[in-house]
């Protein structure tokens, strides 16, 4: 099994070093992981490579950025299995198929699931570099919204209860003198809610307020309602 590239040491003051995006491969044939792992490192990226899901999941670190390359067909759980059991668990890491096996119906499935490809071997190398590509954007893409939402959901943690109260009505459209009426409460008081409510969300405009509250958790706006 092929291990991780190793990281880079480099000492303080000087400049970060950022480390690749790991394409992880997961397929039964060693000489399909060989290689894949040739080809991933010539564009310098970080590939990990593993004989079996089981194999996978006993030492995969799902956190750092990057996709998967999964064979569909494989001893013990399936690539489509693996698919399965990381979205109920809520991990959306990009996945492409690549298959000597594969069917319209698996292909379906698959790319109903979120696969980013669904690829059969033998594959040219700048197809599935293309793929990658689009994976790993897509993987860019899901970290940032993450980290903004993140970030807002702490920053929504400082309002008081009433200021939560009046950003919900806020972003409902309500107008100052509507919140004002039906929390019993003078329109002064809810200015002052309102606009401590944007400064501690680091929002200057009300479409600004919108996005923040778009960005949060699913679970925390219903809460909130």
């Amino acid at each position: 099994m092929l291990q991780p590239l190793p990281r880079q040491a480099h000492s303080s003051p000087g400049p970060t070093v950022v480390e690749p995006p790991a394409v992880v491969v997961v397929d039964d044939d060693a000489s399909v992981r060989e290689g894949l792992s040739e080809l991933i490192a010539s564009i310098g990226l970080n590939p990990i490579c593993f004989a079996s899901t089981q194999e996978l999941l006993a030492s995969w670190d799902p956190d750092g950025p990057g996709c998967l390359i999964l064979d569909v067909r494989m001893p013990g759980a399936s690539g489509l299995d693996l698919q399965r059991r990381l979205a109920a668990s809520g991990n959306t890491k990009p996945i492409i198929f690549l298959t000597g096996h594969g069917d319209i119906p698996m292909t379906v499935q698959a790319m109903k699931a979120g696969a980013v490809d669904f690829l059969t071997k033998p594959v040219r190398d700048q197809v599935l570099l293309d793929a990658i590509t689009v994976a790993l954007e897509r993987d860019r893409v899901q970290r940032a919204t993450a980290e903004v939402a993140k970030r807002n959901a702490e920053l929504l943690e400082l309002l008081t209860p009433r200021e939560k109260a009046v950003l919900v009505e806020v972003v409902r459209g309500r107008l100052n003198k509507q919140i004002a009426h039906d929390f019993s409460i003078s329109v002064v008081t809810v200015k002052l809610h309102r606009s401590n409510a944007m400064r501690k969300m680091q929002v200057a405009t009300v479409g600004e307020l919108i996005r923040a509250w778009g960005s949060l958790p699913a679970h925390l706006r219903t809460a909130m309602k």
